[in-house]
């Protein structure tokens, strides 16, 4: 069996600890590998080499650091299919939805080639008689990095990228659940040109998460997946003196208005609700058409597009529209809350509790569900199922729609389908949601602007990626400067102006 240890000064390591975790194959339910879990001492020597390496890091120019992610950039194309295979395996999503998860890790470190340009500080001549003023963005040092499992390419690439192009090494600690493809992605930065030390993998479980945050040296830690675990980092590391952004759960509404395209809605629906076995963050989960009109209309649309989603093994290539969980676990929890809905009242239009997939019987798989009337009180409103669950909430006008999104715990993402551009211009404005799409079921922004949510998706005063990824691995030094003229002023008790 397949053993997957650490990736420490540019090379992978078995590591010191007896303990270990399974990877599955969650086609088959099989185990197809074993991983390492790190003990502190590890992951305190994994940064320890780190900080070694860093200082020179720090030195390097940043037009030399940035060709080395431009080097990663080109041998990402050459392995893309390599990587997706891999991805696919462990995690269980389709091949085309595995390169889509590359791609936008890839489209992350193309932004941080322009390193150079995100790093240059400002200056003022003449800020005062013969006084520049001039800042520099410097490296933090030591940074880390905690990822999901259900983005195993993606978001290790929205972390480590920008904090390496600005000059930090990096810590990563992925999931456990699929590590080979950070594992991977380590190689790539190594065959790329990255000094050893500089981008080290240290897999585990919670034991390695406490490490990070009671290690000294790392400035900075960035933290990706459920709200509770965001708030425990968030708090922990807070308070510990480091920086930290954390993006946690959500739960996605889409807002459809009578005057939408309802047979475009309905596709988005599908494709936003179900892609990747709804295992995202940004994925819709909530369906809110407007009037009762709307609603029948939209639910007889979504039926039998629901009814007619292929699932099965990534192996199945494009004859699949997604394929099974990451583990038993979830696919045990999300038929427990379909469970609940019934239980609670909603009513289930579509019933994919007993989907079984020929000769994968053994799978993690769930079939579509799809809940109309379901109220925000129910236990399926409430919670981010993360599975190819739609529940549909129904709204009597636009202001109850809107409301229902406003009062919910969750900020990360939201969509408006209309046809009407003032309804969309307000609803843009007045949402109290991070990333708002427009007609645009998955409104996730491109790699120069900024990812974020709000209220309990997010923790933290810095997004990922764009120009704030460089303003969190960073920090600005401001220095104000006078060359001596001859003139003798005497001391000046008085506090400093420009006058």
């Amino acid at each position: 069996m397949k053993s997957i240890g650490h990736f420490i000064n540019g090379k992978e390591i078995s590591g010191k600890s007896d303990r270990r975790g399974k990877i599955f194959n969650p086609a088959t339910g099989e185990v197809q590998a074993e991983v390492a879990y790190a003990e502190k001492s590890e992951l305190d020597s994994a940064v320890d080499l780190a900080k070694q390496a860093q200082e020179k890091w720090a030195e390097v120019n940043p037009q030399k650091r940035a060709r080395v992610i431009m080097k990663f950039v080109e041998l990402l194309h050459r392995d893309m299919k390599k990587l997706a295979e891999v991805l696919s395996s462990e995690h269980g999503k389709t091949l085309p939805d595995a390169e889509g998860d590359i791609i936008r890790g890839l489209e992350v470190a193309e932004f941080c080639i322009g390193a150079p340009h995100l790093l240059k500080g400002e200056f003022t001549d003449s800020a005062g008689p013969g006084i520049d003023m001039y800042s520099m963005r410097q490296p933090l040092g030591v940074v880390a990095g905690i990822t999901p499992f259900n983005f195993p390419a993606m978001i290790p690439m929205w972390k480590f990228c920008p904090a390496i192009a600005a000059g930090n090494a990096f810590i990563l600690k992925p999931s456990e659940r699929d590590p080979s493809v950070p594992m991977l992605l380590a190689e790539l930065m190594i065959e790329a040109g990255l000094p050893k030390g500089i981008l080290q993998v240290v897999n585990g479980d919670k034991g390695v998460v406490d490490a990070i945050l009671d290690n000294d040296t790392i400035e900075a830690v960035g933290f990706v997946g459920s709200t509770p675990i965001a708030e425990y980092i968030y708090t922990k590391g807070c308070a510990s003196g480091k920086r930290v952004q954390c993006f946690a759960g959500a739960k996605n509404h889409m807002l459809i208005m009578p005057d939408a395209d309802m047979d475009q809605a309905a596709d988005a629906l599908v494709g936003a609700g179900f892609g990747a076995a709804g295992e995202r963050c940004m994925a819709i989960s909530v369906a809110v058409p407007v009037g009762e009109k709307t609603a029948d209309s939209l639910i007889e649309k979504l039926i039998p597009k629901i009814e007619a989603l292929k699932i099965g093994p990534y192996t199945a290539g494009n004859d699949v529209d997604f394929g099974p969980v990451v583990t038993k676990e979830a696919q045990q929890k999300i038929l427990g809350l379909v469970d609940k809905g019934v239980e609670e009242g909603a009513s289930l239009k579509v019933d994919g509790r007993n989907f079984k997939m020929q000769g994968y019987e053994n799978g993690f798989f769930v079939g579509a569900c799809l809940f109309d009337n379901v109220t925000s009180e129910m236990e399926i409103y409430q919670q981010e199922i993360f599975g190819p669950v739609l529940s549909t909430v129904r709204a009597k006008n636009y202001e109850e729609g809107l409301n229902l999104i406003k009062t919910n715990q969750y900020g990360n993402g939201t969509a408006i389908f209309t046809r009407d551009g003032d309804t969309a211009r307000d609803f843009s404005n007045r949402v109290n949601v991070g990333m708002v799409g427009v007609n645009v079921p998955i409104p996730v922004p491109l790699a120069y602007h900024t990812f974020g949510g709000w209220k309990k998706s997010a923790f933290g005063d810095l997004n990922q990626h764009g120009p704030d990824a460089f303003r969190f691995y960073t920090k600005t030094k401001t220095i104000t400067s006078r060359w001596p003229t001859g003139i003798k002023e005497g001391a000046s008790f008085s506090i400093p102006t420009m006058e």
